[in-house]
């Protein structure tokens, strides 16, 4: 499409923007219902969670196909590249909530409580705590009985998906580096290693969550560890799954002959998601399994 100065794509309408709010409040009713007891809820968030892979898959297939078409432009890759630089930083602050909780539990209300006399006679202030009604804490890793519950080990599966996290950030690296260089079997080859250590990460982790529940006696249950512990791993392996199925698509897309080394911005926000989904995950095994 040829280029004229300041001129700039406009869409025409599309029924997307509506499916999707049909769906988003599909969700979020059948989740209310749910939290209620009311039998319809769970069916009602299948439906809206349906509604809304359909307008995902639709939606962006229409942008693939103005991309592929030549209808875009460098205002309109400039705005993409502001909204992903926007989105990832709405990420950066959703996480930054979760880990102000954890720093602020775990340095500040434990400490403070345990001064004080506000709670149960005997209340130690350690971490990690499980409330009053709480298990009581045994060694990490320790295979845990009624009344206990164990933390789990830095060492084990949390280090081995700290490796594989960073190695994928490298072999994404690399196939970015190939499609610049146009060597497209070279960027095929190392784009699907990514994925591959991607889905590894997830089966590990839930292995890990299986050993956590049968063994630990850890659960989303044990206290405000417990919900601090699983909150923040699971968001986590939700943020590294989406990543895995957006870097599949450009997998897919990639077979078919998309993306010039000079123009191919998906590929590139969707390694700085992956790129963002690692260095969570640096944190996160520091601050939650070795400190």
């Amino acid at each position: 499409m040829s280029e004229a100065p300041g001129s700039y794509y406009l869409p025409n309408p599309s029924p997307w923007p509506i499916v999707a709010s049909c769906g988003l409040f599909s969700l979020a009713i059948g989740f209310v219902m749910l939290m209620n007891d009311i039998s319809l809820g769970p069916w009602l968030m299948l439906i809206g969670a349906g509604i809304i892979i359909f307008m995902m898959v639709g939606w962006f297939g229409t942008v693939i196909g103005e991309s592929e078409g030549g209808q875009y432009n460098t205002d309109v890759d400039t705005s993409f590249r502001m909204g992903m630089a926007w989105f990832i930083f709405s990420e950066v602050m959703f996480f930054g909530g979760f880990f102000g909780a954890l720093f602020y539990v775990r340095n500040l209300a434990v400490p403070w409580l345990g001064e004080t006399e506000l709670l149960w006679p005997g209340f130690e202030a350690v971490w990690p705590t499980a409330g009053p009604e709480g298990a009581s804490i045994i060694a990490s890793d320790t295979p845990a009985e009624e009344g206990q519950f164990s933390t789990i080990g830095a060492w084990g599966i949390p280090f081995w998906n700290t490796a594989i996290l960073l190695s994928s950030s490298v072999t994404v690296t690399i196939a970015h580096h190939a499609l610049i260089a146009n060597h497209r079997a070279k960027l095929i080859f190392w784009l699907a290693l990514t994925v591959v250590l991607g889905v590894l990460f997830l089966v590990l982790q839930a292995s890990e969550y299986h050993h956590a529940y049968s063994e630990l006696g850890l659960t989303l249950g044990t206290g405000v560890y417990g919900a601090t512990f699983f909150m923040l791993t699971g968001f986590h392996g939700f943020h590294v799954t989406i990543g895995a199925i957006m870097l599949t698509v450009i997998w897919f897309r990639c077979i078919r002959g998309h993306f010039k080394p000079e123009r191919h911005f998906a590929f590139e926000a969707a390694a700085w998601y992956w790129h963002f989904v690692d260095t969570v995950w640096v944190g996160l095994f520091i601050l939650v399994y070795v400190l």
